[in-house]
């Protein structure tokens, strides 16, 4: 996608985040977003996910201001009538203002400029404590109870195990938007590698050595 667009769609979802280069999968059943996917699908693809904040009506709940736009890159309806899409992360985005759109879903006027290097190749982070964050996410995957298979860890790049961990583990809301306006990877591997080792030492047990 070369030119993105100064308004999107908007979908709100608590506890979620989308980053550049990553796939969210999402279950579409509610009529106004199953109205949205049909003029996303019509259009360009491309709609953002914001995370809500408390406070605000139940159909329109206050939103973070940042948030990640994704294009839709698999598209399913089920015989319910359901959608059960896939986004690929594109780049964060800032919203300006929210628009005063005959649609019943929200839209908002985007500000992409603070994450220029969102479209630009991906930080490989070759400086990375590796052994370090791993012996952290070990302990902390125990301490949570969560499976994983760490033959895929070991073997993927470390910025897509931060960026993976950090929009699918049970991190809180106001974590995951912190790891989301992180400024770049670099800064993400860092807060998460903090965030890790705080949540273990408030377990049992500390940080790994």
């Amino acid at each position: 996608m070369t030119r993105l667009p100064t308004s999107l769609p908007i979908f709100p979802l608590g506890g979620a985040i989308l980053l550049p280069g990553e796939i969210l999968p999402l279950n579409i059943f509610e009529p106004r977003y199953l109205n949205m996917i049909d003029d996303v699908m019509a259009a360009d693809k491309l709609l953002g996910i914001v995370q809500t904040r408390a406070g605000g009506p139940a159909d329109a709940p206050f939103i973070e201001a940042i948030g990640g736009a994704g294009i839709i890159t698999g598209y399913t309806e089920t015989e319910d009538g359901r959608y059960m899409i896939e986004l690929e992360g594109v780049s964060r985005f800032e919203i300006t203002a929210e628009l005063d759109e005959k649609t019943p879903y929200r839209t908002a006027r985007i500000d992409w400029s603070l994450f220029d290097g969102d479209r630009a190749a991906p930080d490989a982070l070759l400086t990375a404590d590796r052994q370090r964050f791993t012996a952290l996410l070990r302990g902390w995957f125990a301490q949570e109870s969560i499976k994983c298979d760490w033959s895929t860890v070991e073997a993927a790049p470390v910025i897509r195990i931060v960026d993976q961990i950090a929009m699918s583990a049970p991190f809180a809301a106001k974590e995951k938007q912190a790891l989301l306006e992180a400024e770049d990877g670099r800064a993400r591997f860092d807060l998460m590698t903090a965030l890790l080792e705080k949540k273990l030492a408030e377990g049992a047990g500390g940080t790994p050595n």
